[in-house]
């Protein structure tokens, strides 16, 4: 009989025993489950975010001391925003220099044409200046390309290469436009008499196909014309203007 006690007492301890293992090893699978659910939700809070893709851009520069601007630069991002820098005379008859900065929107047939100019061009990647010595000088021109994989910049005084010389005719034509812009707001704001000589050789220009992207100086347009101060025939050519069609892109 004590036998049979003992033997029982040993198996009830020995039952206790395991089931308090087996408690300890789900309790420790429960702990490392717990932990690497608990890794898994920290690594996933530590993802830096996916950044967005960077836009391309095409920029144009030239600079031709002695010339007015002897300076500017015209950056064009993909989404067709673009920015317009420059040091030039504040007026023809000054010799005073100011550095003008501006920002405006490239047409979407214009912004297209560029890009797909640049492409022609593979992206400046290469040598783009004819190498002829005996040209004459006409500033150093520089074009630009860069997004996220890629960045390339040649500089050239003239190219042979029907792109790059597309590319430079439609971007001094944008010059030309925004300069307009730049001194006619210096007229407006110091000078109005000025006005209408500058608006005269402006819609001249225009008519002859000479100015692009003339929506980005409309806004200078519309505060000439809605300026009652100003005589009536200055403000009907800055009328005119505003409601030209767009010119056809140079270089075509």
């Amino acid at each position: 009989m004590r036998d049979f006690t003992t033997k029982t007492k040993l198996r009830l301890t020995i039952g206790t025993e395991q089931e308090k293992s087996n408690r300890a090893r789900s309790r420790l699978r429960f702990d490392r489950n717990w932990w690497t659910v608990l890794a898994g939700c920290i690594a996933l809070l530590w993802i830096p975010p996916v950044r967005a893709a960077e836009p391309a851009s095409v920029t144009f520069s030239l600079d031709f001391p002695g010339s007015d601007p002897d300076h500017y630069s015209i950056s064009l991002q993909s989404d067709g925003r673009a920015r317009y820098e420059c040091s030039a005379k504040i007026s023809p008859d000054s010799e005073d220099q100011e550095t003008y900065q501006t920002e405006f929107s490239f047409s979407d047939a214009t912004r297209t044409r560029i890009f797909e100019l640049a492409a022609r061009a593979h992206y400046f990647s290469g040598e783009i200046d004819s190498g002829k010595r005996k040209l004459a000088n006409t500033g150093v021109k520089k074009l630009s390309f860069k997004d996220g994989q890629r960045e390339f910049t040649a500089a050239y005084n003239f190219s042979s290469l029907p792109a790059v010389q597309q590319l430079t005719a439609l971007f001094q034509s944008t010059s030309a436009t925004l300069e307009f812009g730049r001194r006619l707001a210096h007229s407006h704001r110091y000078q109005k008499l000025a006005l209408d000589d500058e608006l005269k050789r402006m819609e001249d220009q225009a008519r002859q196909g000479d100015l692009v992207e003339l929506q980005a100086v409309k806004p200078v347009l519309q505060e000439i014309y809605d300026d009652t101060s100003v005589m009536n025939v200055v403000r009907a050519r800055a009328q005119r203007i505003m409601e030209m069609g767009p010119a056809p892109s140079a270089g075509r």
